[in-house]
């Protein structure tokens, strides 16, 4: 047997990041983004890492206080997407939505007081995901600064399904959509 031990994943420079988006939108392209308002457990951050990366997620965008990080937990529960998905910490959500918004990324958060569910959006164009913390969601200011609020139908009893499962389903859809666009 074989052991190693490596160091858990360094982030990615946000501004950096953020330039890269802005080329991309120039370039004609739509970059989709992932912000995480406040999740704090790892195998959820993990879950959705590995989501994103099979999405074609451009980067994620995590707050530097109240939430977990990139930390071994993480790194197992993302099955390696660590390795590939650009995550960067930022100090405050509302600017970074802002900053976005001001470089033509639609930015939709996620939840339940809405009527407008993720099927109808346009995933066509450069958006910005927000999703909220297990059970607490997304933060009134953050919700406040989105373009426009989604939700998931639930037919069953329980009211939300687990933030990681979420983020799946709408980033499927997202790509669902895009691919529709390209045949």
């Amino acid at each position: 047997g074989i052991i190693a031990f490596t160091a858990s994943a360094d982030y990615y420079d946000g501004d950096k990041l953020l330039d890269e988006i802005s080329a991309k939108i120039e370039a004609g392209e739509k970059p989709l983004i992932v912000i995480l308002d406040g999740i704090e457990d790892p195998r959820n951050l993990g879950a959705i890492l590995r989501t994103a990366e099979c999405a074609g997620v451009e980067g994620v965008f995590i707050p530097e206080r109240r939430a977990v990080g990139l930390n071994e937990t993480v790194a197992k529960s993302s099955a390696g997407a660590t390795e590939y998905v650009k995550v960067a910490k930022v100090t405050n959500l509302n600017r970074l939505i802002e900053d976005l918004q001001s470089r033509g990324v639609w930015v939709v958060g996620t939840s339940f007081d809405t009527k407008t569910t993720y099927s109808d959006w346009d995933w066509n164009q450069p958006t910005a995901l927000v999703m909220g913390s297990e059970g607490k969601g997304l933060h009134r200011l953050v919700a406040e600064n989105c373009d426009m609020l989604l939700k998931i139908p639930m037919q069953g009893k329980i009211e939300s399904l687990n933030v990681s499962v979420a983020t799946g389903v709408i980033l499927f859809e997202a790509l669902r959509h895009r691919n529709l666009q390209q045949h």
